[in-house]
C-alpha cells in the first residue's frame, strides 16, 4: 500500500519575533515493512534546512530563521510504501517469559525498560494495574492483547483534557485522554512487567469502516513491545488494534519527549498559537524514476510560500 502524507504546522505570533530555532521529526522511517520513497520539507519564511539523526536513529531536520517574522509554516510531504506484515501467532508458549527475561539480560534494552521523563512509575499506575488485574500470566503476546483492549475500554478518548506535557497521572485519574496518554500508560505497564517497550510517533490512515477513535487530522502515537522469536510488535491502545498497514512510523523513543514532531524556541515577547493539519491519502505506485528520487529537505519558491498561523515556546504538538 502507498500513502501520500502531508503534515502542515502553522505558528502565529501576537507580535513580531526576532528569531526561531526549530527541530523537526516528520520524515517516515525506512525499515522493516516500511519504505519512505520521497520526502520534502518546506518552511515559510524561507530557511536553510539541515538534516541529521538522533541517538535513536530518527531523522531530524533543523533550521534557524534569524529575522523578524510574525508567522512560521512547516510543511512536510512524504510518499510511503507499507508492505503486509507477517501474521502473528495466536499465542506464544508460556516459556516465552523465560526467553524474554534471557533476552533482556543479554540485550541492550535499558532505554525500553526504565522509567522515562513522561512515564514515571507512579502509585496511580500500580493502582490501575491492580484494579485491572494486570500481572504476568498466560503468555506475553496474549497478555499484551488484553492490556491493549483494557486501556481502550477503561479510558474515554477526549482531546483537550490533557496537554502535551501532562504526566500520566492526569489521564489515569480522569480516565480520559488522547493517543499520547494511552501510549504512555501502556508503555508504563509493560515496563513494570519487564517487557521492553517504546513509543512510536507517526500517522494513521483512517477509514470509515475501521471506526477509529483517534483524530484523523493529527499525528498519531502507539507502542511497540519486544517479544521473543518475533521482535518488535506494534499495539495501538487508542483504537484497540495491532499496528499494521495503516500505521506509518516516523520516529521511536522512550516516550513523547524523544520524538515530538516539532520542538524549538524563539526570541521575542509574544503570545503564540499552534495549528496542525495532517492529510493522508492512498497513492498510486510511483514510477521507477520517482522511486529513485533522493529524499531531500527543500525550500519553496516564492509563489509556494504559505502565510501561516501559530507556534509555542518549546513548541510541541500533542499527538491525538
Amino acid at each position: 500500500m502507498y500513502y501520500a502524507v502531508q503534515h502542515k504546522t502553522q505558528f502565529h505570533y501576537s507580535a513580531p519575533i526576532s528569531e526561531s530555532v526549530m527541530e523537526v521529526r516528520m520524515q517516515p522511517r525506512t525499515e522493516g515493512s516500511q519504505r519512505c520513497l520521497r520526502f520534502k520539507l518546506a518552511t515559510a519564511p524561507r530557511a536553510h534546512i539541515s538534516e541529521t539523526y538522533d541517538f535513536l536513529g530518527n531523522t531530524v531536520h533543523f533550521f534557524d530563521i534569524p529575522a523578524l517574522h510574525e508567522y512560521l509554516t512547516i510543511t512536510a510531504e512524504a510518499l510511503v510504501e507499507l508492505l503486509s506484515l507477517p501474521p502473528l501467532p495466536p499465542e506464544l508458549p508460556i516459556s516465552a517469559w523465560d526467553a524474554l527475561d534471557q533476552l533482556v539480560e543479554r540485550g541492550d534494552f535499558w532505554d525500553s525498560l526504565m522509567p522515562s521523563p513522561h512515564i514515571p512509575e507512579t502509585p496511580l499506575l500500580y493502582e490501575f494495574m491492580t484494579t485491572m488485574d494486570i500481572t504476568r500470566r498466560g503468555d506475553p503476546l496474549t497478555l499484551l492483547r488484553r492490556i491493549n483492549s483494557l486501556i481502550y475500554d477503561a479510558f474515554d478518548y477526549m482531546p483537550n483534557v490533557t496537554a502535551v506535557d501532562s504526566p500520566i497521572d492526569d489521564a489515569l485519574h480522569n480516565r480520559k485522554g488522547v493517543c499520547q496518554d494511552f501510549a504512555h500508560i501502556m508503555i508504563g505497564v509493560m515496563r513494570v512487567l519487564g517487557i521492553p517497550a517504546r513509543y512510536i510517533s507517526g500517522y494513521l490512515f483512517h477509514r470509515t469502516s475501521d471506526h477509529d477513535r483517534s483524530t484523523p487530522d493529527a499525528s498519531h502515537a502507539w507502542v511497540e513491545a519486544y517479544l521473543p522469536g518475533i521482535g518488535w510488535v506494534g499495539f495501538d491502545p487508542t483504537n484497540n488494534v495491532l499496528a499494521g498497514e495503516r500505521h506509518i512510523r516516523v520516529a521511536s523513543g522512550r516516550d513523547y519527549s524523544d520524538v515530538p514532531p516539532t520542538r524549538g524556541v524563539f526570541k521575542g515577547v509574544a503570545e503564540s498559537d499552534l495549528r496542525v493539519e495532517v492529510h493522508i491519502t492512498p497513492a498510486d505506485k510511483p514510477s521507477e524514476l520517482d522511486a529513485l528520487t533522493p529524499l531531500t529537505g527543500w525550500t519553496p519558491e516564492p509563489d509556494e510560500l504559505i502565510h501561516a498561523q501559530q507556534h509555542s515556546q518549546q513548541s510541541q504538538q500533542q499527538q491525538q
